[in-house]
């Protein structure tokens, strides 16, 4: 149960990353129900925002996902082997949504309200550049939980993250 309960906090701080922006940039929140395929969702809908706004919204729970793993397996980077099954919870939500978002990203699927497509269309990119960005860091981090020493996969994760920070100035 603490496992699940990691992971639940990570998705509350993915959605509430969200929230963070929409309020410092006024952005009018609001759950809009989706689907993904037959399973129902939803989405925090705001109103229009500028392409730069739009991008920190919208990558919010990526960048929070990423922050948070950064955290994790640079605090604490024999985690597989430690007795914190929160911590793998919260580290296990990480990196599997990032790679779900990362993969419907390059298959440009999923709800039209789906983050990596705001972020594409607000930056002009392809959404599978943005794919990309999102997948990397999951395969990049989910080898440094199996390879903690790897210093090649510590440093190509951390560029990958700040590639996608960087979206924001294009």
């Amino acid at each position: 149960m603490t496992f699940v309960a990691g992971g639940a906090a990570a998705f509350g701080m993915h959605e509430g990353a969200h929230l963070v922006f929409d309020a410092a940039f006024d952005a009018d929140p609001s759950l809009k129900r989706v689907h993904f395929g037959p399973v129902p969702f939803f989405a925090i809908a705001h109103r229009g925002l500028t392409p730069a706004r739009e991008i920190a919204v919208s990558s919010a729970g990526l960048w929070t996902q990423h922050a948070t793993s950064e955290w994790l397996l640079t605090r604490r980077p024999g985690l597989r082997a430690a007795d914190a099954p929160f911590a793998r919870g919260l580290l296990a939500f990480d990196v599997l949504a990032s790679g779900g978002y990362g993969l419907v990203a390059l298959a440009r699927a999923g709800p039209f309200e789906r983050d990596t497509r705001g972020i594409a269309d607000a930056a002009r990119v392809d959404e599978r550049i943005v794919g990309t960005l999102a997948l990397a860091p999951a395969i990049l981090d989910a080898y440094r939980y199996w390879h903690p020493d790897s210093r090649w996969a510590v440093w190509t994760s951390r560029l990958v993250k700040a590639g996608s920070v960087a979206l924001i100035f294009r």
